[in-house]
């Protein structure tokens, strides 16, 4: 109780109070030095961009990504690095003896170190993936099997943002097989099947065509980095012979820039009078000897179905005498 009273006496107050102003001033300096260092990764992201679109011929938005993602790491890495002296400087202040918590931290992180192998192998990845230019923000990218735009990119994880929205996050360690979609280029492949009959000659021209109008049109032309490759006759499929082009477009913008290249292509078919197949089937029934046909006449394809019905009992024998209407409630299936 004494001690507690020794507190409040005008000496340990004073005293006091001077400590809770610099353990204040500590904390405002560290928040001010945090903001100052974002300011500065910023400035510096610009200043690097600029001089890299001048010195090479990447584009300025291949650039911005990896500045960003850099950038990113950058401003976590120096916050971290300031509030952590902060907090030292303010137990000092408080009137705890730092050194051991050093020395302890040391050994805990050697412990942690051997414990948690999987996260150092996170950690290591991270790094790679970010020096290595591998991904960078806003990438679209498949990773394991899963496709995303990247939201963001840390030193243990790497977040993607699916079509659906569905966020899916991947421990760096544990990616296995990662594609970027828009690393300074994309493509659209478009594989086009016409029917057999169709002059392929005749369809080509028809699909430059589209491709040059499309590229020549004041929304679109300015995503598309290449007149389209028209690459030929590609295969025979069961009813269609399929010819594949592909359009060279902005990073990320194939799937915006295909799905109007496939709603002019069809529009100008149609116009054209070339025809896209659909598969044709041809059925037998067992135990008929004569194929179905449109020479058939309706009564007697109808009085073939039903007696075939009833030899398998889905219909009653007598059914096959007078076919059921359509609507009858009494007819069994």
């Amino acid at each position: 109780m004494a001690e507690l009273l020794k507190l409040f006496e005008p000496q340990n107050m004073t005293e006091l109070v001077v400590k809770l102003l610099r353990i204040a001033l500590i904390l405002l300096a560290a928040g001010i030095a945090s903001l100052l260092a974002n300011r500065l990764v910023r400035l510096t992201r610009r200043q690097v961009v600029e001089v890299m679109r001048r010195r090479t011929d990447t584009q300025e938005e291949e650039l911005d990504k990896r500045a960003r993602t850099v950038g990113r790491l950058l401003t976590r890495l120096a916050g971290i690095l300031i509030w952590s002296v902060a907090l030292l400087m303010s137990l000092r202040e408080a009137g705890f003896d730092v050194m051991p918590l050093l020395a302890g931290a040391g050994i805990a992180g050697v412990a942690i170190g051997f414990g948690a192998q999987s996260l150092v192998r996170d950690v290591i990845s991270g790094l790679f993936l970010i020096v290595e230019n591998q991904i960078r923000v806003h990438d679209v990218v498949r990773i394991n099997g899963v496709t995303g735009t990247v939201e963001e990119i840390n030193l243990r994880t790497t977040v993607l943002r699916g079509l659906d929205g569905a966020v899916h996050i991947f421990p760096n360690g544990t990616i296995q097989t990662l594609t970027n979609l828009s690393r300074e280029y994309s493509f659209y492949v478009a594989d086009i099947g016409v029917a057999y009959k169709e002059d392929v000659d005749r369809v080509i021209e028809v699909i430059r065509q589209v491709g040059e109008e499309l590229r020549q049109d004041p929304e679109f032309g300015p995503l598309i980095l290449e007149p389209i490759q028209v690459l030929g006759l590609e295969q025979f499929a069961e009813s269609s012979v399929v010819i594949r082009s592909r359009l060279k477009t902005k990073p990320g913008q194939q799937w915006l820039v295909g799905r109007e290249f496939n709603r002019r292509l069809k529009k100008r078919f149609e116009a054209a009078g070339i025809q896209i197949p659909f598969p044709h089937r041809t059925l037998q029934l067992e135990g008929v000897g004569t194929r179905w046909s449109s020479e058939l006449k309706r009564e007697e394809l109808r009085q073939m179905i039903l007696d075939v019905l009833a030899e398998r009992g889905l219909v009653q024998p007598e059914a096959s005498a007078s076919p059921p209407k359509i609507g009858d409630q009494g007819t069994s299936r």
